[in-house]
């Protein structure tokens, strides 16, 4: 019994080893188990985890692509622009430098021509400082004569004219030059001329108008007008009062009547009666056409003074009675009519020009004198026909 408890124990040691031996295989399997889904499981999120990284390498990689990229194209945009503000500055150097240099020619050209103005300036100074008193008289001639054409075709002045050149021709005489004969000659025949120019008597004619103009107060008008002067009722007024009454009254009828109308016997047919303000007008319109020939002969305007006198003319024999001073007023603008008031002057600028150009007249004069110094020494062995006589006449005076 011991034995067979002994068996069984042992049988039931080795069932509970079997049992424990197969506990711990499935335990060693489920371990295992355990261990490979846990490795499987690891493995996958290694996988993933190494998905991702190459995920998130990738988009950075791309990122920096993309950011280098765009610092290229910026970078090659600021070189651009680099090069374009150096092209800029290039250019503005190169006209910097071209104004520059314009400016310097300019400023040099201006220089010179300042340097010479100036040395003109010197020599014209100098000249002027070694002129001899025969140069300064024939220069103070030469002005004269200038004068001299201007008053006469500018204002028509003879008289002032007239002087000027005299003393002109008195300027060259002192001089004592050779050169300037043929100049005192042609100076000499314009003042003939200018003596014998007929100048008009400007102011008398202008005084005589004035006249007319005072006269014409006391023409008679052709038609008769209303109205007489205050004296005349006042003294018939007188004689009325030593009448007797019934004369009286009728005095004082005629003297309101006479005080309207102004009673004059004339042989032209009267055809209305005109107001004094017409009379008046007619008075003033003659003196309006007098006074534009006082304006025209101030002018020396030859055509409005003609035009302006028979306007007068015309005037008067259409309103006036043609009575001793109408005829004397009318004769008076007639012998207006025959004067010119602007004569045709005649050219003096002959002289003028020739001293002008004197220089080439001295040059003539000394070639004009050269022969006679030449036949002069062998002047008893030529005949007498081979000197010029004409040629040496005017150098010797």
């Amino acid at each position: 019994m011991a034995e067979l408890s002994e068996q069984q124990q042992q049988e039931l040691g080795e069932t509970k080893q079997a049992r424990r031996s197969r506990s711990g295989f499935w335990f060693g399997v489920i371990i295992l188990i355990i261990i490979i889904g846990l490795a499987g499981a690891g493995f996958y999120l290694f996988t993933q985890l190494r998905d991702q990284q190459e995920g998130l390498g990738g988009e950075v990689k791309g990122q920096m692509s993309e950011q280098i990229a765009d610092y290229q194209s910026q970078l090659v945009a600021i070189q651009t622009q680099l090069a374009t503000l150096e092209a800029n500055i290039a250019g503005k150097d190169t006209h910097f430098t071209k104004t520059l240099a314009d400016f310097s020619q300019l400023h040099n050209e201006k220089l010179d021509s300042t340097r010479k103005e100036l040395n003109d300036a010197i020599a014209r100074v100098q000249r002027q400082l070694g002129k001899t008193r025969g140069d300064w008289l024939i220069a103070d001639a030469e002005y004269l004569l200038s004068v001299a054409n201007e008053r006469l075709h500018l204002i028509g002045d003879v008289n002032t004219t007239r002087e000027a050149l005299e003393a002109a021709d008195q300027r060259l005489r002192e001089s004592g030059d050779g050169g300037i004969f043929n100049v005192r000659e042609e100076l000499a025949k314009e003042i003939a001329v200018i003596k014998s120019v007929i100048v008009p008597d400007i102011v008398g004619m202008y005084a005589s108008i004035q006249t007319l103009q005072d006269r014409v107060d006391k023409l008679v008008l052709l038609l008769p007008y209303t109205g007489k002067a205050l004296a005349a009722p006042a003294e018939k007024k007188e004689q009325s009062n030593k009448t007797t009454e019934d004369q009286g009254l009728l005095d004082s009828a005629m003297n309101k009547l006479g005080g309207i109308v102004t009673i004059r016997h004339t042989e032209h047919e009267v055809k209305e009666v005109i107001t004094p303000e017409e009379a008046q007008f007619i008075r003033e319109q003659l003196r309006v056409k007098l006074e534009m020939v006082k304006i025209s002969l101030v002018q020396h305007n030859e055509a409005l003074f003609q035009s302006s006198l028979a306007d007068a003319k015309k005037w008067t024999e259409k309103h006036f009675t043609r009575n001793t001073d109408v005829n004397n007023f009318i004769a008076e603008l007639d012998r207006f009519k025959t004067i010119k008031i602007r004569s045709q002057f005649p050219d003096i600028s002959l002289s003028l020009k020739m001293l002008r150009d004197l220089t080439k007249l001295r040059i003539e004069t000394d070639k004009a004198m050269q022969p006679a110094e030449t036949v002069a020494p062998v002047e008893s062995i030529k005949p007498p026909e081979t000197v010029a006589p004409t040629e040496a006449k005017p150098a010797a005076q």
